[in-house]
Order: C-alpha cells, then structure tokens, then sequence
C-alpha cells in the first residue's frame, strides 16, 4: 500500500477479509465496480487502465487492475513465487507478482478500491517504469511460449 494516503487505510478491513477464507492474494482493484481513481489528469488514467488492459491482454489474466499496489497477500504465497527472483520494478513489478501467484493456481480475489491522489510529493511515474513494464510483460508471455515449445 502507499504510504501517502493515496490507498485509505479503512479499506485495510475489506482486503484482508478474504485471507480470512480461501484468498491467497486479494487485489485491491480501481477498475472494478465501486472502485475508482480521484484526482488523477487524464493521461494518469490512460496510462494506467492501458497499461492494465495491455497486461491482461498480452498475459491473458482475467483481473481488472493489475498496476495497482494496494494488495494483501498470503506469506506462504509470497515465499511461493519467489519475490527475491523477480524482475520488475516499478508498476512492472505489480504485474509480475501477480502474474506468477496467477501462474502457481493461487486463490485471486479482487476488492473495490477508491485511489486518491496524493496532497504531498511527486509521483514516480516516468517514460522508463512505462517501457520497463511494457518489456516485462513481454518477457513473461514469451517466457510461458519458450516452455510450450520446449515441451513439444
């Protein structure tokens, strides 16, 4: 979660609720109904629906939101995928993480969020986090196409 308020610590009841039961990884989502962004300028929202519908496209995932950050995880998913292994950083490395508890058959729920731009600081968003997640997701799609045709 940031630690702006950008991601309202009241929601943190709401995510972690279904740890309680089946949920490995609960996302919190703003492209879901009830979630939403506020504040953002336009090519904010551009950048990160297109990014998200690049994502799920390319890496064939069924989730709404997968830039995001607010999430809540299970500890023995997380020492599952190995997150000293990955590769991303940045809004590349939501998607990675994602995409490799997806990938492991992992219990994925989403949870409405309302994202609220930050009053204080700057934003970490630049041309080089976009073309690093953009390569990443890349990387990964290609990665499970390598091992299909090794297998064959």
């Amino acid at each position: 979660m940031d630690a702006d308020f950008s991601h309202d610590p009241a929601d943190l009841p709401r995510l972690l609720a279904p740890l309680m039961g089946n949920a490995d990884l609960v996302l919190g989502a703003r492209y879901i109904p009830g979630g939403g962004t506020v504040g953002w300028p336009w090519y904010r929202k551009l950048i990160s629906r297109g990014g998200t519908l690049y994502a799920r496209t390319v890496l064939l995932l069924p989730y709404r939101d997968l830039t995001g950050g607010y999430k809540a995880w299970r500890a023995e998913l997380l020492d599952a995928i190995r997150l000293r292994e990955t590769s991303g950083s940045g809004y590349g490395f939501q998607i990675e993480t994602t995409w490799w508890a997806h990938r492991r058959g992992a219990s994925i729920v989403q949870v409405p969020i309302i994202f609220r731009e930050r009053t204080a600081g700057a934003s970490k968003m630049t041309g080089g986090i976009v073309r690093e997640a953009m390569l990443l997701v890349l990387r990964l799609r290609l990665g499970v196409i390598g091992d299909w045709l090794r297998r064959r």
